[in-house]
């Protein structure tokens, strides 16, 4: 089966990696489509008896086709001896942070005092660095916005709808025994405990009940947040046309029934700045309704969210924990995300310096290094390439949304912002599709 699915996979990359080397804007429509299926599709590969580095060779399709597409561009850039964009200063802020971080990459671990292994320093080189590619092919190539508009809103429909009936039709039973927690903890290296049966925990929202909890719309992510940034964008950059409110509605469903309150806030915060960008008001009445209506699912996601129960042996687990974690004022995710947060910012500001690469953040927890910080792009990149990575990162971001503002490329504008914004408590940045995806767009709105 292996052999096979390798020779499948060889012949399928090599046909698009010829298609991208022709015309590189075809790696931003196969990344928008494949990223939002590459979780369900690996998770099924694994469960078929594909594993190991056969199935980590396979999930390297997109730093190949990333790769190609830069290549293909450099490369023409060359023969024609010119930049296929005019520099700006937004340009040299982000390639003075690919700089810092390939810096970092090359000093050893123990000057710095970090304990990320070789392989850690690896995919946290790939992490950081994916975003700037993917801005720059976006600066050299432009897609027509229009269609990807409308491809983002209709994949984030679609997404949420699977989403929805898999919630409410499928038993978390088949997804505790169907071999998805070996994925993640064996193949992916996440060290899930017993809390879930080595799912992930955030498949599922504690509702308090003693033996009862209310699932997360995860659909072809295996998680809320893929899917809740997926339909997020999507509403952001719809067309402002009657027909794409009949893919608006289940694409919202979708970002609610993730149940992440920072894609709400972040939804709001993108239709302000929308608002602020096209100067028209109906942005800022939709950012209201956002937080009203997401307040109300939020506040009743218990009674109408689709319920599961905890297995004899979770509850043992969950009991336990609750014992070890004591009270708090606090929802156990805010206190969970504000103190991750307020620790990020006091190690970056007594360690300025920083740790090196992989000593942060998803890397750090797959490869079992030592976490020095989690969870906010900012703090995690402050603490891998010191403060003056965190802080060129920031710079190239805002430069890149003031730069869309002074365009007056108002949903571009407003999803950057609204990536931005939930990059504060989440590795925005870290997430694929995101990476890849809206960062490319943002770049292409640069274009002259």
């Amino acid at each position: 089966m292996t052999p096979l699915a390798l020779a499948v996979y060889a012949v399928a990359l090599a046909c698009a990696a010829v298609v991208v080397r022709r015309r590189p804007v075809v790696a931003l429509y196969v990344f928008v489509v494949g990223l939002a299926l590459h979780n369900a599709v690996a998770d099924a590969l694994f469960g078929a008896g594909i594993r190991g580095h056969a199935l980590t060779a396979i999930q390297a399709w997109k730093d190949v086709l990333l790769l190609v597409a830069f290549a293909s561009v450099g490369f023409d850039a060359l023969r024609k001896r010119r930049l296929p964009f005019r520099p700006r200063v937004v340009d040299a802020l982000a390639l003075a942070f690919a700089a810092v971080v390939v810096l970092y990459a090359l000093i050893p671990q123990d000057v710095l005092g970090g304990h990320a292994t070789h392989k850690a320093t690896a995919y946290a080189l790939r992490h950081d660095l994916a975003g700037v590619g993917a801005y720059f092919l976006g600066r050299a190539v432009a897609p027509r916005l229009g269609n990807v508009r409308w491809l983002i809103l209709g994949l984030a429909a679609a997404v949420a709808a699977w989403g929805l009936v898999d919630a409410y039709a499928i038993h978390l039973d088949w997804w505790r025994h169907n071999g998805t927690p070996d994925y993640f903890t064996k193949q992916l290296g996440y060290p899930y405990g017993p809390g879930l049966s080595r799912l992930p925990d955030n498949f599922v929202f504690n509702n308090g009940h003693e033996d009862e909890l209310t699932r997360r719309l995860i659909s072809t992510f295996l998680s809320p947040l893929g899917a809740a940034y997926l339909c997020l964008v999507g509403l952001l950059l719809a067309p402002r046309k009657r027909a794409a409110l009949i893919l608006a509605v289940p694409a919202a469903a979708g970002l609610l029934w993730t149940h992440t309150r920072a894609a709400v806030l972040a939804l709001a915060v993108g239709l302000i700045v929308l608002a602020a960008v096209c100067r028209r008001l109906w942005p800022l009445a939709a950012a209201a309704a956002t937080l009203v209506v997401g307040l109300a699912v939020i506040s009743t996601y218990p009674q109408i969210g689709p319920r599961a129960h905890f297995t004899p042996r979770e509850l043992a687990y969950q009991r336990a924990n609750a014992q070890r974690a004591g009270n708090t004022s606090l929802d156990p995710s805010t206190e969970s995300h504000l103190s991750a947060l307020r620790d990020g910012i006091s190690t970056v500001v007594h360690h300025p310096q920083g740790y090196g690469l992989g000593n942060a953040g998803e890397v750090a927890f797959r490869e079992h290094v030592p976490l020095k910080a989690g969870e906010s792009n900012y703090t995690e990149l402050g603490v891998e390439t010191g403060l003056l990575g965190a802080l060129l990162f920031i710079a190239w971001n805002v430069a890149l949304l003031a730069g869309l503002v002074s365009r007056r490329e108002g949903a571009l504008a407003a999803m950057l912002a609204a990536v931005l914004f939930v990059a504060i408590q989440t590795d925005a940045y870290g997430i694929p599709w995101l990476a890849y995806c809206a960062w490319w767009l943002a770049g292409s709105g640069l274009r002259e």
